[in-house]
């Protein structure tokens, strides 16, 4: 039967989709005169968001586009508790002040994929610290409470995973689903909302948002999540080998940012154009289904889609050029560039190749490049290095004064002479 809703019908195009607390009424409603109000909740227990929960961002962005009104929540409050879900163990505590730090470079991931305003389909940002900060503890208890039940509240699998492997679950962790579900009653008493949505981790504390509302309001609403997503190899989205992919241009360029959708497994290309991108689906097959060396014009494509949402049309253009530059054996203009004094490449016959390797972040630690030297991976102006005695000195420089780092056929950087 096909979706009245075309909110719906893009999830489930798309692969949104994994769980939802009763699909057929939110069709209807999300088709209904009035925009659906929903919303996403993210903690601020990063300076930054990372690609990790770019479909959850991108979620709100087709509920936009399908004419529902978004409303990205600020986890202030929440994150003070931490959400015990899909963790093995508490998150640590964080003070208010980087609690407010965090805020404000996670607020700026969310300018270039929604629209804000004051119109019935603009989105908001609230924070939950503005009405969570306040609760009285007796009069929350005595009011919701009441509404939990242990007996459900243990069968929940973030909380029965840490129980049956003996790991501690306080009492505050326990709290965060009472809060989550307050959350949504609050959003509904002030905005309206009637949709909370999430990653399939979150399906136990928005189920008991669901059903306070109910209680509480005797209101229709709905949750809606999706699946856990990896790469095809079972890898965790968002994160690499040298850490987290970050949404913040100020901890990760823009052409490293590209470079991670550029090195998409084969398998993923169309999931992720699918998930990360707003080309039409019928061109999606179509890149989807190229053969051969040509599936990496497709991979272009989804970093240059991905990296132009996020951070403008000219950076992913520019990433596309460094990328090419760098292949065909230059130094393109948007690598990481680590400046260091010239003297430093003039005393003693240049720095050790470890070090400047290390400072260049492509490397953590001088045992790991002594390890890519020894495979034939690390390479200065693309010729190998051999030893790990190795200094870089005037010689390597070019008449711009600098050096290309690489780290296999993938990795590289800039060092320039200052």
């Amino acid at each position: 039967m096909p979706h009245a809703s075309a909110f719906v019908r893009t999830l489930v195009e798309r692969g949104y989709l994994y769980q939802a607390t009763d699909l057929a009424a939110l069709d209807e409603a999300a088709s209904g005169p009035e925009p659906l109000v929903g919303y996403i909740g993210f903690d601020c227990t990063a300076p930054s968001l990372h690609a990790g929960s770019m479909v959850q961002i991108m979620m709100l962005r087709r509920f936009q586009q399908a004419g529902g009104k978004p409303i990205v929540l600020i986890g202030g409050g929440t994150t003070k508790i931490g959400d015990p879900s899909d963790k093995d163990k508490a998150r640590p505590v964080l003070d208010a002040a980087t609690i407010e730090a965090n805020k404000i470079g996670i607020r700026r991931a969310f300018e270039r994929f929604l629209t804000f305003g004051d119109g019935p389909t603009d989105a908001l940002m609230l924070d939950n610290a503005d009405w969570l900060d306040t609760l009285g503890y007796i009069g929350f208890l005595r009011d919701y409470g009441r509404h939990f039940t242990i007996n459900k509240m243990v069968q929940l699998e973030s909380v029965k995973r840490r129980l049956d492997r003996e790991q501690p679950l306080t009492f505050l962790e326990f709290n965060y689903m009472l809060l989550q579900a307050y959350d949504f009653l609050e959003l509904n008493r002030r905005a309206g909302c009637r949709l909370q949505m999430g990653g399939s981790d979150q399906w136990g504390n928005i189920v008991n948002g669901v059903d306070l509302v109910r209680r509480v309001e005797g209101a229709e609403v709905f949750g809606f999540t999706t699946p856990l997503l990896t790469t095809a190899s079972g890898a965790k989205m968002g994160k690499t080998a040298d850490g987290a992919v970050w949404l913040d241009g100020g901890l990760l360029s823009p052409y490293e940012f590209w470079q991670y959708w550029r090195n998409a497994e084969d398998a993923d290309v169309g999931k992720f154009l699918r998930l990360f991108t707003d080309l039409p689906l019928d061109e999606i097959a179509a890149l989807e289904g190229l053969g051969g060396a040509e599936i990496n014009d497709a991979k272009v494509r989804l970093a240059n889609e991905v990296t132009a949402l996020l951070h403008g049309a000219d950076a992913a253009q520019a990433a596309e050029k460094t990328a090419k530059d760098t292949f065909s054996g230059g130094a393109g203009a948007d690598l990481p560039t680590l400046e260091t004094p010239r003297a430093r490449f003039e005393t003693d016959g240049g720095v050790l190749v470890g070090d400047l390797f290390v400072e260049s972040g492509l490397v953590a630690s001088k045992g790991e490049a002594k390890r890519h030297i020894a495979a034939g991976a690390l390479k200065i102006n693309d010729a190998p290095v051999d030893d790990v005695q190795r200094r870089v000195g005037v010689a390597d420089l070019d008449a711009g004064g600098q050096v290309k780092l690489s780290v296999g056929k993938k990795k590289h950087a800039v060092a320039r002479a200052v």
